[in-house]
């Protein structure tokens, strides 16, 4: 993006903090004038002194010195000014830059997420923001002063010798544009540096969270030589950035000592003919002094600018992403949910790769009622539990609540009325008590026991270390799975929702755990409009209806027994599961008739 336009999208940000905005331009403006004296002060007293030496008394020259020092004190102060408050502006930006962005991330849909790495995703709205800081502060500050001081350098030094002035002014836009290369390359390689070390902190967060598959596959080698590339790479990104940064600053320094060059050898010459005086000519090399100084200040920002200018491009580019799902003009909430849900003509395939999911897809399922999903993998039964809190909305076709189509209702009026319970149960970092109280902020702590009590959870939670204030670690890794479901189950619970999606909640766990966890689902589902997807058809016998999905359609409907009479798609899925469960069982009969055997030998 040009620079242009990422300041027109920064500048906003600054309409909060305008009042400490302005005080700090003013104290910037203070200490310019505190500089910019002393070169005026010398041009007086060497004059003087060269003109006549007894005109300088004693009294002028304390009296001189304390008006400096009083310039000094108000530059102090000033300083301060700058060096605190200008900072705690920039920093008070960069929380509201990462404020609106995470809020942002909460309104992006599933097809974000999943064509994102999250580790690109942190570094948008952590490590990227941080040089935020410093330039909101120091970008208009140090340009501000830059300005004033060569408005004001070029007025004196004009006063005091016309040509001089001129050669010297001429050099520094030829400065300027040798830089400018330097400049865009520099700020191309902090773009690289940004993106990749997204791609590192991917990498890391990646091998840290399969952490134990590593270990289970002795991979740890691989890990670290694919970590060891990304890093390498990462440090010949950084070796061409030195480099730009290098050639830069080697043209401003050349550029610095050939306008000292000018100022001696020209301004010598004009001393000797008589054409500038000796205290002028120490004023005039003050003032360049001063001036080259706030050239290489502006110059070493230049780093500090290209950093910030990428952050916030960085930045841009999040906000920029498209939010899919949003609530419509005149959405209104939901109230009193019966249950009834209408899928009327729905089809859906995802934007990226524009692969049907589902195809007019007509189904209504009445308050209560328990509905099963069952079908090969692929056949669209996650995607049509998805469309009904609008994790994604249907391509074509409408779906509808109690009457209402979901787009007329508020998002979070919908969601609230949905109780979502997974296979990939994710509890956060935190307590037992913070996880299921999730289902419910601010929930009494007899209502959160009351919902572990009926998961069938209350009794595990109190046999842990700490009960309901057991720390369950990152993604709930100190608890087994059964007991992970059965908090999530807790959570919507608490939730209480009117419609419940149950997708493949117990295939992953075992045995015991699975009869656990479908006596506490069976619980849960009672009197709720009840939508299962399952791969053991042995937990949706009971189901007032079964539907077939395949080929991105319904292919069959009806009950357990009168969809075994067809002898159709889902007769041979479930005679394949009996056959499948019954050798299972056989070999974990014959596991323990040998581990049996070795014991008693």
């Amino acid at each position: 993006m040009k620079t242009g336009t990422l300041l027109k999208r920064f500048v906003p940000y600054y309409r909060k903090y305008t009042k400490v905005m302005m005080m700090d331009l003013f104290c910037a403006s203070l200490t310019t004038v505190c500089e910019m004296a002393l070169p005026l002060i010398l041009r007086y007293i060497t004059n003087q002194g060269l003109k006549d030496l007894s005109q300088l008394t004693v009294k002028t020259i304390v009296t001189i010195g304390m008006l400096y020092f009083g310039f000094r004190i108000i530059d102090g102060v000033a300083s301060f000014y700058m060096a605190y408050t200008g900072h705690v502006m920039g920093a008070a930006i960069e929380t509201d830059m990462r404020e609106d962005a995470f809020a942002h991330l909460q309104k992006l849909s599933d097809n974000y997420f999943n064509n994102t790495k999250v580790g690109q995703i942190m570094s948008r709205i952590t490590s990227d923001l941080f040089d935020v800081t410093e330039f909101a502060h120091h970008c208009p500050e140090e340009f501000f002063i830059a300005f004033l001081k060569t408005v004001v350098s070029f007025i004196i030094l004009l006063g005091i010798n016309v040509p001089l002035t001129l050669l010297i002014f001429f050099l520094i836009p030829v400065m300027a544009a040798s830089c400018t290369y330097f400049n865009i390359q520099v700020k191309k390689a902090f773009k690289q540096q940004r993106n990749h070390i997204g791609e590192l902190n991917s990498r890391i967060e990646d091998s840290l969270l399969g952490n134990r598959v590593v270990r289970a596959f002795a991979n740890e080698k691989i890990e670290i030589e694919k970590f060891n590339r990304d890093n390498v790479a990462f440090l010949e990104i950084k070796r061409k950035t030195y480099k730009y940064m290098a050639a830069f600053q080697n043209t401003i320094r050349m550029f610095d000592g050939l306008m000292y060059v000018v100022v001696i050898v020209a301004g010598g010459i004009f001393m000797v003919k008589g054409l500038i005086k000796p205290g002028d000519l120490v004023a005039y090399t003050l003032y360049v002094s001063t001036l080259l100084t706030t050239i290489r200040r502006i110059i070493e920002f230049a780093e500090q600018f290209q950093r910030g200018m990428t952050g916030i491009e960085r930045f841009t580019e999040l906000m920029d992403a498209n939010i899919d799902i949003f609530d419509t003009e005149g959405a209104k909430p939901i109230e009193n949910v019966k249950g009834q849900i209408d899928f009327e003509n729905v089809s859906f395939e995802y934007p990226d790769d524009h692969n049907s999911v589902l195809r007019k897809i007509n189904l209504s399922v009445r308050p209560g009622e328990k509905l099963a999903l069952v079908g090969p993998s692929g056949g669209g039964k996650t995607t049509l539990c998805n469309l009904i809190p609008r994790f994604y909305d249907p391509t074509k076709g409408n779906i509808r609540i109690d009457g209402y189509d979901i787009k007329e209702i508020t998002l979070e009026s919908l969601r609230s009325t949905v109780g979502v319970v997974q296979q990939d149960v994710y509890l956060f970092s935190g307590t037992v008590m913070d996880n299921i109280e999730y289902g419910h902020p601010g929930a009494s702590k007899e209502d959160v026991i009351e919902a572990a009590k009926m998961a069938g959870a209350h009794e595990f939670i109190m046999g842990l270390k700490d009960g309901y204030d057991t720390y369950v670690g990152e993604r709930g890794v100190k608890l087994s799975g059964g007991q992970k479901q059965r908090i999530s189950i807790a959570r919507v619970f608490l939730k209480n929702p009117p419609v419940l999606l149950l997708d493949e909640a117990t295939s992953a766990l075992d045995n015991e755990s699975e009869q656990l966890v479908s006596q506490s689902l069976e619980r849960l589902s009672k009197g709720r409009t009840t939508v299962t997807i399952a791969h053991r058809l042995t937990t949706i016998q009971n189901a007032d209806r079964i539907l077939v999905l395949s080929d991105s359609r319904i292919m069959e409907e009806g009950n357990h027994e009168e969809l075994l009479l067809k002898k159709g798609m889902y007769y041979q899925l479930y005679t394949s599961a009996g056959e499948a469960e019954q050798k299972t069982q056989i070999e974990d009969k014959e596991n323990r008739d040998e581990s049996s055997n070795c014991n008693r030998q």
